[in-house]
This record gives C-alpha cells, structure tokens and sequence, in this order.
C-alpha cells in the first residue's frame, strides 16, 4: 500500500505547481444532483476535495460541509477561499489520507468527484468506507473519468475503464439502498487554459435507506 508519506508528497508537489483558481467552481454533475436529489441543506463530505468548489458551493447554499485532502496546501487554499466567500463557518477544512484515516461522523451527502490519483491506493477500500458515514436517508455520489480528457496525466496512455454498474457492485451495498443514478453520459468540459472536450464519466447517485 502506498504510505501516507507518498501520497501527500505527490499531492503537495501537484497543488503547489497549481493555479489557486483552478478547482474553485462546483462540480456541473455534483451540483446538478445535489439540486435535484438534495435539496434541503444538511451536513456534507466532500472526498479527495483538492480546492473544493463543490464544498464552497454547497455551503453557499447553507451546507455544513466537512472538505477533506491529503495536501496541506489544497486544504489551506480552501479555507482562504471559504473565508473569502463568507462560509468560512460552514467550511471545515481538514486533513486525511484517506486509505489511513478517515473523517468521523455521519454525513446527508457523501461525494467522491474525480477521486482518482496516479498513486497506487486502495480506492475501493476507500468508497466502501464512505458509504458508511452516509447517514440514513442521505445520498453517495461518485462522479469518476470514464474517458481520458487531453489535459489528463493518462492523455497518452491506453486505460479501460470500469462500467458505472461495475463501480456500484465493487461498493458491496446491501439490497435496501436506492439507485437514483447510475448511468455514463458525456459532456462538454472545460480543462487548463480553457480547453474544451467531449468527456463521458461514470455517475453513481445512491441513497441509504431511512432509519
């Protein structure tokens, strides 16, 4: 298993080369859902957050929001960029390796976006831990590459991707959670430098039953 020590290496040197502006609006997919499938405010968990706009939107919108990253450097950015927007209280910047640790508590709505590293980890592991801090009748959302956009680390690699049923089955649910997407659609996305690219990604929308 790659250590703690690695991972937030490879993840300081990332954000440290990174424009403090990139990351900063939401996720299109996330919030597209957390709008239709969420739409009272509650307490959020936002998975491998990197400068967080899913969490600065979502506290906007009156969300208490847990942000986690292994990179000191992301987490600082995210905090500076809630107090500027005025959800510094709302905003809870703290640091984890997920595959070590793992943020306390139950949360309505979990998200992993793009939760993907070039550093070996157990990454199912990892999403089958946090569908147990989904609290009952709160919802999981993973929104993951299916294809390879030009400004990825993988442009030039060849990679099979898994199906998004694929994805949901490695998440080992019992029978009781409800699918409220699972689906690969395409859109248009906009990369570094404004580049703009047709993009297919694997959404995964799931709700813990009630208590």
């Amino acid at each position: 298993m790659t250590s703690t020590t690695d991972s937030a290496t490879f993840w300081e040197n990332h954000y440290s080369r990174m424009d403090a502006k990139w990351g900063t609006k939401p996720n299109t997919v996330l919030a597209d859902l957390a709008t239709a499938l969420a739409p009272t405010p509650g307490t959020a968990l936002d998975l491998g957050c990197g400068h967080s706009g899913d969490a600065l939107w979502l506290a906007g919108r009156g969300w208490d929001v847990t942000a986690t990253d292994v990179s000191a450097t992301a987490l600082d950015r995210v905090a500076a960029a809630a107090e500027a927007a005025h959800v510094a209280q709302r905003v809870h910047a703290v640091r984890h390796d997920l595959t070590q640790s793992f943020p306390q508590g139950e949360f309505d709505l979990v998200s992993a976006v793009y939760f993907h590293t070039p550093i070996e980890i157990p990454r199912a592991q990892v999403l089958r831990r946090a569908t147990e801090s989904v609290a009952p009748g709160g919802l999981f959302v993973v929104v993951e590459h299916a294809s390879i956009a030009p400004w990825s680390w993988q442009a030039d690699q060849h990679v099979d991707f898994p199906a998004p049923e694929e994805v949901l089955a490695s998440l080992q649910l019992a029978d009781d959670w409800h699918i409220e997407r699972c689906h690969a659609p395409q859109r248009i996305a906009t990369g570094p430098q404004g580049r703009r690219a047709t993009v297919t990604e694997n959404v995964i929308a799931i709700r813990r039953p009630a208590a």
